[in-house]
């Protein structure tokens, strides 16, 4: 451990970093499958692909905030 450093800042400032690599990831995650591979908006394909793609994101989405609510409370 570096000299100076007190651990307490060491474990927020990892708990931060972490929070946000994860809410990015996410978010990447599900711009290139809506924007990429065209599963956000609806063009010449039936409206269960958008749904499901919808529906999928918001349960991670719920997922995921759960995950950080509880990491943020310990």
């Amino acid at each position: 451990m570096e000299s100076g450093w007190d651990p307490d800042v060491k474990k927020f400032l990892l708990k931060v970093l972490n929070s946000i690599s994860i809410v990015l990831l996410w978010m990447i995650a599900f711009a290139t499958a809506g924007i990429y591979f065209e599963l956000g908006h609806i063009k010449d394909r039936p409206l269960l692909y958008p749904a499901i793609f919808y529906t999928v994101m918001a349960v991670t989405l719920f997922l995921l905030m759960r995950h950080l609510y509880k990491v943020w409370n310990k």
